[in-house]
C-alpha cells in the first residue's frame, strides 16, 4: 500500500501547485452603476475579473426613471459595502455617480464613457452641444414620457464591435429612460473633491467623443482613451477591470 499512498500523495501536491491560490481580499469594494437603455447584467465579466482579483463587488440596479431614485439606490449600495468605495459609472450612471459620490464612504470616481456634469447640468443641456463632422449624437425617439434608442440602430450605435446576436437582444430588452432621468440637474458635484477617472471611447455613437473629452478634462480626471464602442465594458471587459483597479490607490499591484 506504501506506493499507492505516495503516488496518491504525489498527485496531490502537484493539484495544489496547479491551482493558484485565491487573491486575498483588497481593502476597497467596487460599486458598478450601469448607464441607460441597460441593466447590471453588462457587468458581468468585469465583475468577473474584479472578484477574481480579491474585491468585493457590488452592481446597482437602478431603474433610470428618475435621477434622485436612481442616486437613492446607489447610496443604498454603497452603504452595504464593507470598505471604502471605488465608484463606478458607465454613460448616464456618470450622472449618477456624480451625485452619490459626494457620500464620504466614496474613495474615488471611475467614469467610463459617462457624462461628468457640473452642478446645474442635466443629460438634457448636456446633449444640447453641437457634435463635430465625423462623430454622432444617440438615435433616440420618445414614447410618452421615456426615451429609447431606435431599434434598428441599437446595434451601431450602442455597441458596433459586439455580437449582432447580443446586440440585438439588447436593443429588444431595452429599459426605458424617463424624462426625470434626462432632464433633472444635478447639485451635488463628487469629481470636485474625489481622485477621478475617466476612460473615453473614441468611436462612441452616443455620447460624442469630443463631449467625454472636454468633461474629463475639466474634471480634472486621469484619462485613458480605447478605440472602444459605447459598451466598453463588454467589449474590452480586461481593459475597464484595469482601469477600474488603478483607482484602487490602497493596491499594491
Amino acid at each position: 500500500m506504501k506506493p499507492i499512498i505516495s503516488a496518491l500523495a504525489a498527485i496531490s501536491i502537484v493539484a495544489a501547485q496547479a491551482v493558484p491560490a485565491a487573491s486575498a481580499e483588497r481593502t476597497v469594494s467596487i460599486v458598478l452603476v450601469h448607464g441607460a437603455f441597460v441593466d447590471g447584467s453588462g457587468w458581468k465579466s468585469t465583475y468577473d475579473i474584479l472578484s477574481s482579483a480579491g474585491y468585493e463587488v457590488l452592481v446597482v440596479q437602478q431603474p433610470t426613471i428618475s435621477l434622485r431614485d436612481d442616486v437613492a439606490e446607489t447610496e443604498r449600495v454603497i452603504a452595504k459595502a464593507r470598505h471604502p468605495v471605488v465608484l463606478v459609472g458607465h454613460s448616464y450612471g456618470g450622472m449618477v455617480i456624480t451625485e452619490a459620490g459626494d457620500n464620504p464612504k466614496v474613495r474615488s470616481l471611475v467614469y467610463l464613457a459617462a457624462f461628468a456634469p457640473e452642478a446645474g447640468e442635466s443629460v438634457s443641456t448636456l446633449a444640447e452641444a453641437p457634435v463635430p463632422a465625423g462623430e454622432h449624437k444617440a438615435p433616440l425617439v420618445a414614447e410618452g414620457n421615456y426615451l429609447f434608442v431606435e431599434a434598428d440602430k441599437f446595434p451601431s450605435s450602442f455597441a458596433a464591435d459586439v455580437d449582432t446576436a447580443t446586440t440585438r437582444f439588447m436593443s429588444a430588452a431595452q429599459l426605458p429612460w424617463g424624462l426625470q432621468a434626462v432632464q433633472t440637474k444635478v447639485g451635488r458635484v463628487a469629481w470636485k473633491a474625489k481622485p477621478t477617472y475617466y476612460m473615453v471611447t473614441s468611436e462612441d455613437h452616443m455620447i460624442p467623443p469630443t463631449a467625454q473629452r472636454n468633461m474629463a478634462r475639466r474634471s480634472g480626471a486621469k484619462v485613458a482613451e480605447l478605440k472602444s464602442s459605447h459598451a466598453v465594458m463588454l467589449s474590452h471587459p480586461r481593459e475597464v477591470a484595469a482601469f477600474i483597479k488603478s483607482a484602487d490607490t490602497s493596491a499594491s499591484d
